[in-house]
């Protein structure tokens, strides 16, 4: 696999997006996520967009982090909130994500993030499963979906204290 950091307008980045938009309206039966993003939010050192490629050069997953500080969305000062993860299916249950989330928890580290936190939902048990084993936790709900009750938050920390 080879990550490569892109735009978040990258062509390849706006074909996966649309294909994480259209999982996310078949398990909530929505239009997708509706959180505002823009690609200046992924552009280094506030944040980064990345995309795996397979040996054919195939784009197969995806992900970024963009800096979110103390808003009045539940964000505190610090904080790296992971957006579009994504594998494409055929693809899934190789630890794709696994080393994916790895890199992105990285280069937040590296830009002086404290936390990374990440908004799910209910219908995504794999998803919490992923972030679960990856030592993430519960936190309190932040972002776009707070007040919705599928909506599940967690957080890690990226620094030791």
């Amino acid at each position: 696999m080879n990550m490569r950091r892109v735009s978040f307008d990258h062509p390849d980045a706006v074909r996966l997006n649309d294909a994480v938009q259209a999982e996310y309206h078949l398990r909530y039966g929505d239009g997708g996520d509706a959180t505002a993003l823009a690609p200046s939010d992924f552009e280094p050192p506030s944040g980064v967009y990345l995309i795996a490629y397979d040996e054919t050069g195939r784009p197969v997953a995806t992900g970024g982090w963009r800096s979110r500080d103390a808003n009045g969305e539940g964000n505190v000062d610090g904080d790296a909130e992971l957006k579009r993860m994504y594998v494409v299916d055929g693809m899934r249950g190789r630890g794709l994500a696994r080393r994916m989330l790895a890199a992105l928890e990285e280069d937040a580290r590296a830009a002086g993030r404290l936390r990374m936190v990440l908004e799910t939902g209910t219908k995504q048990p794999e998803a919490i499963a992923l972030y679960s084993s990856s030592g993430y936790e519960p936190c309190a709900k932040f972002g776009y979906y707070r007040h919705h009750e599928e909506s599940r938050c967690f957080a890690k920390a990226l620094k030791d204290f």
